[in-house]
């Protein structure tokens, strides 16, 4: 079987780049060893986020640095025994984190970003989906007065500099927003750019289903067992026999490393663990827009099953066990925010956010591989950037003229060794 190009894996990513390189005029197979959208797609907090634009870094000061050393945060929490392996790539992640450098990723970030919402407004026009996609952004609350003084005027500031719509929020304006907010929430930001999905995986199914439905070949099969042939990519497949195509792209999220480290490629991906749970409420609770605490490090956002609560980042190996910790801390915390009800799953739900140090993905071909393309590493930005992503490594396969400057995500920049 025959194609102009095999993409490896089908999640938000790995679809969108299947998509617009099948509207270039590309024969593609998308191919997973499970159903489209059922990884990280999945999981998420289903932020469509314009406005997060100061890319996620790793905490710089001392004073910081030592509140995150007590490893009592909700927000972040490693796993001790993990710390020597990943120490490489944490120490790595700090150094991109100061203040210039993160400045300039930023920067960097800024022109998928100021794309996102246009791109997924056109494929959720197409696969029949919009229905899923809410306006009307996201609420930043807080529950202390002196973390709430300094988030506004911190909004004020990145507002101002990168013109995102906002409105700072005192109790009788935010109670108005959301009605059944806890009396302990003291104020809040409203970040009306973003939008927000009421169930990310029946999303990513829809945009799958739009590549189906205009000929693409949806396949399983384990992307592991790619090799570089003569005339291009090869990969063999027990019900699909051999598939070979001049171009293959790695789009496998958090278990992109493990393909490209057996192909002798160096590229520093580390994952960010994080659970969900979702939680019963009352009706006349449900907030109508998704609710992030920042201090505490998790997001409420009202889905088709409940409120899921999506929490921060845990350091910890690739496949160690779930650990309830973190989630039992975000859990106490949100309910000081809504008056939420039982869990609702048999278990946390645990995925991996696949990330890089310098807060940016790759998006490219990789150097001296003829047809091997890149697309993966966006970290919290998966589902926000999938879209644009994919129409810009499709661009830059095809020949066309790409939407944006793709140097920034090049693989290049990632030396060898």
């Amino acid at each position: 079987m025959n194609y102009d190009t095999l993409v490896l894996g089908a999640g938000i990513v790995g679809i969108c780049t299947a998509l617009h390189l099948q509207r270039l005029g590309q024969s593609v197979a998308l191919i997973d060893r499970d159903g489209p959208g059922e990884g990280t797609s999945f999981g998420n907090a289903g932020l469509i986020e314009r406005s997060s634009v100061i890319p996620h870094a790793f905490p710089h000061g001392l004073g910081r640095l030592l509140r995150y050393a007590a490893n009592r945060r909700s927000d972040v929490r490693y796993a001790s025994g993990a710390l020597p392996r990943l120490a490489p790539w944490l120490a790595r992640y700090w150094y991109h984190s100061s203040p210039s450098r993160l400045a300039a990723a930023a920067q960097m970030m800024l022109p998928l970003l100021e794309r996102c919402l246009d791109e997924h407004a056109e494929l959720t026009r197409e696969a029949g989906c919009a229905a899923l996609v809410r306006q009307g952004g996201w609420v930043e609350v807080y529950r202390d007065a002196g973390e709430l003084d300094l988030a506004q005027a911190q909004a004020t500031t990145v507002g101002a500099l990168f013109s995102l719509d906002f409105e700072l929020l005192e109790d009788e304006a935010l109670r108005a927003l959301v009605p059944s907010i806890e009396p302990a929430v003291v104020g809040a930001v409203h970040w009306r750019d973003p939008h927000s999905v009421s169930d990310p995986g029946a999303l990513v199914k829809a945009y799958a289903a739009l590549f189906v439905a205009r000929g693409g070949a949806l396949l399983r099969a384990d992307a592991m067992a790619l090799r570089q042939a003569r005339d291009g990519w090869a990969l063999a497949s027990e019900q699909h026999g051999e598939l070979r195509a001049a171009n293959a792209v790695i789009a496998l999220g958090p278990h992109s490393a493990a393909l490209t480290g057996r192909l002798g490629l160096s590229i520093p991906l580390a994952v960010k663990r994080g659970y969900h749970m979702h939680y019963a409420i009352d009706e006349r609770s449900v907030p109508r827009l998704p609710l992030l605490d920042k201090p505490g490090g998790y997001i409420l956002s009202p889905m088709t099953r409940g409120v899921r609560l999506t929490t921060g980042v845990e350091f910890a190996a690739f496949d160690a066990p779930a650990n309830t910790i973190q989630l039992d801390r975000a859990e106490a915390l949100a309910r000081r925010v809504l008056p939420l009800g039982a869990r609702l799953d048999a278990a946390p739900w645990l995925g991996r956010r696949p990330a890089l140090p310098d807060m940016r993905p790759v998006i490219g071909a990789v150097p001296r591989y003829p047809g091997l393309w890149l697309n993966f590493g966006h970290a919290h930005h998966g589902l926000t950037l999938g879209p644009i992503s994919g129409r810009l490594l499709a661009e830059l396969i095809t020949g066309h003229a790409p939407v944006v400057d793709p140097s920034p995500y090049a693989p290049v920049r990632f030396k060898r060794g």
